[in-house]
């Protein structure tokens, strides 16, 4: 056997990847691991907000809900403050409330810990015409809006006839 033979079949059994093939590899392995790294960035930067925003409704339907609790009695007036929130005694009296931070409903003047950067302001608004059967003058339209740390603003709204 040759010498010239001899390298020809060695060539044809080589087994393995050639400096070219490695790199190559090496740059779409890259490439591939910083797009799955910038994603992870992005999703880890903003798994808060949906919290944030959760909070912020939250709250929102909280102060709805205490708003539409109330009896339906007596004219606008306010605008109520949380130091007297307890007095409260009507949805007329949650006409123009607004509150830097969230607190308790039982006129507790300490923030909720955690709470403390969200704006929260309460509308209360009579519909003047008749609204289907109930008269005119017979119902309110109540848009509770929460401003979040992130200024976003999250409002919810209901509806409080006299029946």
């Amino acid at each position: 056997m040759s010498i010239s033979s001899f390298s020809c079949a060695a060539s044809a059994r080589q087994r393995g990847a050639s400096l070219i093939e490695l790199i190559m590899f090496i740059v779409i392995v890259s490439l591939a691991l910083a797009g799955i790294l910038l994603v992870m960035n992005q999703v880890t930067a903003h798994s808060a907000d949906t919290l944030v925003r959760k909070q912020a409704l939250a709250v929102a339907e909280s102060l709805l809900e205490e708003i539409e609790l109330q009896p339906f009695s007596g004219v606008f007036a306010g605008p109520y403050t949380q130091a007297n929130r307890t007095s409260f005694d009507s949805v007329f009296n949650y006409n123009g409330f607004a509150t830097s931070g969230v607190f308790p409903a039982d006129g507790t003047l300490t923030v909720v810990p955690g709470l403390g950067n969200y704006h929260v302001a309460a509308q209360v608004t009579a519909l003047p015409a008749a609204w289907g059967t109930i008269p005119a003058a017979s119902a309110v339209q109540i848009t509770v809006s929460v401003t979040d740390p992130a200024g976003q603003i999250t409002s919810a709204t209901g509806y409080r006839t006299n029946y």
